[in-house]
């Protein structure tokens, strides 16, 4: 049984190329859905959820996700001495939210090599993966609802979403037998099968809760699609082992490595904020209008 789950690995050393030119100078993790950067939304999700200590897993060139979760002074004290004392409070809580440490990724060699390079940091006790691009609105914080099942199971957990048959190839997909309402047990997974050779229509989504020997399988596996250590090969073997429990998330999903999943996002998040909502509403409303 896993009764305490408190890390969470949040791979950040991607270059973003989806999103240049802006993702030049700026990691793409911080670009914002409105006003707060995305990867500041999954930090939030996972204190929700009660996990409070971070490992990003940094790339060079990745030094303002650091600075972002750091203590701002000066910054502070200019909000101060201009009378915006809600808006430092709020500036000081994103450095106080959680405990952010941050390990290099010193080759881009894929996501399995991305976890693997924090082990230092997560070390022998079972953890969670959240990535970056992957955003989810819901009551219950989506990684909260894979530490739930871990807790009932006993059981390494990946987050599920359906997807149409047609964007199968975009994911890693999941075979299995359902288990409960919203899980399943996992017998298999395929990483971007080809079109046509899905075994089911659930992809894997962006949330993780895995166990200490997960390192050891990714020590082990090769360079499988499109080069790279996969995490999903080493999930396979879980799978293989009984060990792979599938959840299938509640909530609206985002994927905010896209273009158009990241517009999506950010009109998402600003129709939920009350002096944002009427007035883009009215603009929506006369763009479609005119379309």
């Amino acid at each position: 049984m896993i009764e305490s789950i408190r890390k969470v690995v949040i791979p950040a050393a991607g270059l973003g190329t989806r999103f240049l030119p802006a993702t030049k100078a700026v990691p793409k993790e911080l670009l914002p859905i409105v006003d707060t950067p995305t990867l500041q939304l999954i930090v939030e999700e996972a204190v929700r959820a009660g996990l409070r200590e971070v490992v990003l897993v940094n790339g060079r060139g990745k030094s303002a996700i650091e600075d972002h979760f750091d203590v701002a002074y000066e910054l502070e004290d200019i909000l101060l001495k201009r009378g915006k004392s809600e808006l430092a409070r709020e500036v000081r809580g994103i450095s106080e939210m959680a405990a952010v440490v941050s390990i290099r990724q010193r080759e881009p060699l894929g996501l399995g090599h991305a976890v693997l390079c924090a082990r230092p940091a997560v070390g022998d006790e079972p953890f969670a993966v959240m990535l970056g691009d992957d955003l989810i609105d819901s009551a219950e914080p989506g990684i909260g609802q894979l530490v739930r099942v871990a807790q009932t199971t006993g059981k390494a957990v990946v987050a599920l979403v359906e997807v149409p048959a047609t964007e199968t190839h975009r994911y890693g997909v999941a075979a299995g037998r359902r288990s409960g309402d919203r899980t399943f047990d996992i017998t298999h997974l395929v990483e971007k099968p080809k079109p046509g050779a899905a075994p089911s229509n659930l992809a894997v989504f962006g949330r993780y809760l895995l166990p200490p020997d997960v390192f050891d399988l990714l020590a082990q596996t090769r360079p499988g699609a499109g080069g790279e250590i996969q995490l999903t090969d080493a999930l396979d073997r879980l799978a293989a082992q009984g060990r792979l429990v599938g959840c299938l998330i509640e909530g609206d999903r985002f994927d905010a490595g896209d273009r158009l999943g990241y517009l999506k996002a950010n009109v998402a998040w600003a129709l939920k904020r009350p002096e944002l909502r009427d007035g883009l509403k009215e603009y929506l409303r006369a763009v479609l209008e005119s379309a």
